[in-house]
């Protein structure tokens, strides 16, 4: 079997067997890999505490298949863990906060949905791994992380809310209405029924965190914060074509 070694961070697990897991990860050159850790739920694992949601790990792994190819389905199937490197155990330093922790699992969810197996998306692993590192270094609040983090990577989608200018027809704003459907901020004569129509601190928080202007966006106001909140969610799921199970957990009280 061949094998390969990348950098990468977990983004979920669940059980195989009694002693196993599958860990489903993004790593930095090879895209989504789904691997099993074998024995990892044991208390005599090597690595098993390596394997947590949220960590970031310099990994080895076995592959089924040879680099490139994929099965009949489509997927590679499951890799095999052999051997891990701990680079920052982010998920066990915020288990204990519930809003950053709660944060942590809309960040790997949102990553899991954005990305195909075996498919490289370098732009998104360096925002998650940075996403993980300003939660820990605890210096924005924890939701405002988040917010970043889902902004930015549906811009590197292609799905960035149009905030400056009519989604629709390009006039200069600022515009009063926000449509998720017409693709974000709305003018007057492009406005489609059902349009929200959110305070300017809103939309100017939108792009702070957007443009990574974190002392603007550090300084907003609880309001301005929730209704940001509601709007990145709403975007980014329309464009999903589904609901994420971890956003309704998440803490919006700062």
């Amino acid at each position: 079997m061949p094998t390969y070694r990348d950098e990468a961070v977990v983004l979920r697990v669940h059980k195989l067997g009694e002693a196993d897991r599958i860990v489903t990860m993004l790593t930095r050159r090879h895209g989504r890999v789904r691997a099993v850790g074998k024995g990892v739920r044991r208390t005599t694992s090597r690595f098993g505490a390596r394997l947590e949601p949220g960590s970031h790990i310099d990994v080895q792994i076995h592959s089924r298949l040879p680099e490139g190819q994929t099965g009949p389905n489509g997927r590679r199937g499951l890799d095999l863990v052999t051997e891990t490197t701990s680079l920052g155990a982010y998920g066990a330093q915020l288990a204990t906060d519930y809003s950053a922790w709660t944060a942590v699992s809309a960040i790997c969810e949102t990553t899991e949905r954005l990305t195909d197996e075996g498919e490289p998306s370098l732009r998104l692993y360096l925002l998650l791994v940075g996403a993980l590192k300003a939660l820990v270094s605890r210096e924005h609040d924890p939701s405002l992380v988040l917010d970043a983090f889902l902004i930015r990577a549906m811009a590197n989608e292609g799905w960035e809310p149009a905030l400056r200018e009519c989604a629709k027809c390009s006039d200069p704003g600022p515009h009063a209405a926000f449509n998720v459907a017409a693709g974000g901020a709305v003018c007057d004569g492009c406005r489609p029924a059902g349009s929200a129509s959110p305070a300017p601190a809103t939309v100017d928080l939108m792009w702070s965190l957007l443009g990574g202007d974190w002392p603007v966006a550090d300084a907003n106001e609880p309001a301005p914060r929730r209704e940001t909140s509601g709007l990145i969610a709403a975007h980014l799921q329309w464009h999903l074509e589904r609901g994420l199970r971890s956003l309704p957990l998440v803490d919006r009280t700062g």
